[in-house]
């Protein structure tokens, strides 16, 4: 299964995204989503699932605190990682015990395998900020096995 990781979008979803997501069977947002018209342009790419951040109400628009799910034969969690206070690689696998654990918030793209979990932020794909390039990310899930690969927007 092919699934598109994106956070931090601050209702900016930019038009590479589209083609970065081309494919993909499901989109997993990790919060700090911006509105309602994100969730809308992003469902014209595939079913999407999302959390809210910092900067979202819980609720709106569906969002919830985070998601957990069953794909490819792995568990996936999703939430920001605000409710971690700075979230790390370290504290999201000691709080969460999930074979691939997706998260924002920083906006830094990061990817690490921990523990025996793949730990992923796609960075952030909304407005520039911190001189950081706005990315997302492509998880590939089958077989009880995960890859993923950084997007730069």
């Amino acid at each position: 299964m092919l699934v598109g990781l994106i956070s931090d979008t601050h209702g900016l979803l930019r038009p590479e995204v589209f083609e970065a997501f081309h494919g993909v069977e499901l989109i997993l947002h990790a919060g700090d989503v911006g509105g309602r018209e994100i969730l809308t342009q992003l469902r014209a790419i595939a079913p999407v699932h999302a959390v809210y951040g910092n900067t979202d109400r819980p609720g709106e628009a569906g969002l919830v605190e985070s998601i957990d799910l069953a794909l490819g034969g792995l568990n996936v969690h999703v939430s920001h990682g605000h409710e971690l206070g700075s979230p790390t690689p370290a504290k999201l696998r000691a709080a969460y015990s999930a074979d691939v654990i997706v998260y924002g918030h920083t906006h830094t793209p990061l990817i690490e395998r921990l523990h025996g979990a793949l730990v992923v932020n796609p960075g952030a794909a909304g407005p520039r900020r911190f001189d950081l390039k706005p990315s997302v990310a492509r998880l590939t899930v089958a077989d009880g096995r995960s890859e993923v690969e950084l997007i730069r927007l």
